[in-house]
């Protein structure tokens, strides 16, 4: 695994002090209490385990709802998300204050932030109940179709249906929608421009998305002032439109941070564009602002890897990681 992008060297020695400190303090306490701690971590571990394989489990910053725990503040703890659903959750999904869950049938349920940009997908009946947020997971009703995918944007959803098609709702000031307009709202609706292409994978930044088509093309759309749309121009994009730097690879895997991205192709390659004032791109030497995708070759610098092809990539607001695969490990 290997990441780049903001970070510092004395988090780490922080840390290696924090728990030095702890290991030393632990000497002075009596060894049965020390049995029953060690018990104890053993069973929240063992609980959380159990509860995650069965339901969604949040923590952290509750306002506006978006823990879904009917509660507006900080949880300290993971506890188990009490849904109306009726089958076991597949996949989740979550942005700065909204939060997106699909179960097995193909149900979507969304909570948290929606402040009148619709981005929740509940329609005007279902708004809000406390500060613009909405603290219980509700079901998205509107949609007519299951589907297999979510990805929240930082004012807007966006899901893939089990047929390979892209509806979205929310905020559409930067053309997030893709639908050649500004006109945003709650109600979900197909990307019309893609009606007759298949998509495999969804991806979505604070105000920018990428789709991957089933024959290995990348599409983007929506606000592109940082490069993060991976065009020779940094304008915002009205439709879904075909990343040409990428047009002679086959693409298997794309991901967005708040404004920048990434695609991983069928042999192994990273490449990567958008914000990189953070060298978040993981390639020396760029512009802050990197419309183009460059491929990633820092690891190649470390002879001790060797050959390695890229499985996965994540992407934050200011830092990037990804997962490799080594020939002979």
């Amino acid at each position: 695994m290997a990441s780049c992008g903001f970070g510092a060297k004395a988090m780490v020695d922080a840390w290696a002090l924090v728990r030095s400190t702890l290991l030393f303090c632990l000497r002075l306490i009596p060894i049965w209490i020390q049995f029953v701690l060690l018990l104890l971590v053993a069973f929240i571990r063992w609980l959380s385990a159990r509860l995650a394989k069965f339901s969604h489990v949040c923590r952290g910053y509750g306002g506006f709802g978006a823990l879904g725990h009917s509660v507006y503040h900080r949880e300290l703890l993971p506890r188990m998300v009490e849904g109306s659903w009726n089958a076991k959750i597949r996949h989740i999904a979550t942005a700065g204050t909204h939060t997106a869950a699909i179960t097995e049938s193909g149900e979507l349920y969304t909570w948290g932030r929606d402040q009148g940009d619709g981005r929740l997908g509940l329609g005007p009946n279902c708004g809000p109940n406390e500060g613009g947020g909405l603290s219980i997971p509700s079901k998205v009703k509107a949609l007519p179709v299951p589907v297999a995918a979510v990805s929240c944007g930082g004012f807007f959803t966006m899901v893939l249906t089990q047929e390979g098609q892209l509806w979205n709702w929310g905020a559409n000031s930067n053309y997030e929608l893709g639908r050649g307009d500004k006109v945003g709202g709650w109600k979900p609706q197909p990307i019309p421009s893609l009606q007759d292409v298949r998509i495999i994978q969804i991806a979505s930044g604070g105000y920018h998305s990428l789709a991957l088509t089933d024959d290995g093309k990348v599409l983007s759309w929506g606000y592109g002032q940082h490069g993060q749309l991976g065009h020779s121009s940094i304008e915002n994009q009205k439709i879904p439109t075909v990343i040409e730097a990428l047009a002679d690879e086959h693409v298997i895997y794309i991901a967005c941070g708040g404004s920048s991205s990434a695609a991983i192709t069928d042999n192994g390659k990273l490449y990567m564009w958008g914000n990189a004032k953070d060298s978040q791109l993981g390639v020396p030497g760029l512009p802050e602002t990197q419309p183009l995708p460059v491929e990633v070759k820092f690891l190649m610098e470390d002879d001790r890897l060797g050959p390695h092809n890229v499985l996965s990539v994540a992407v934050g607001a200011s830092h990037a990681m990804c997962l490799v695969s080594r020939s002979g490990c």
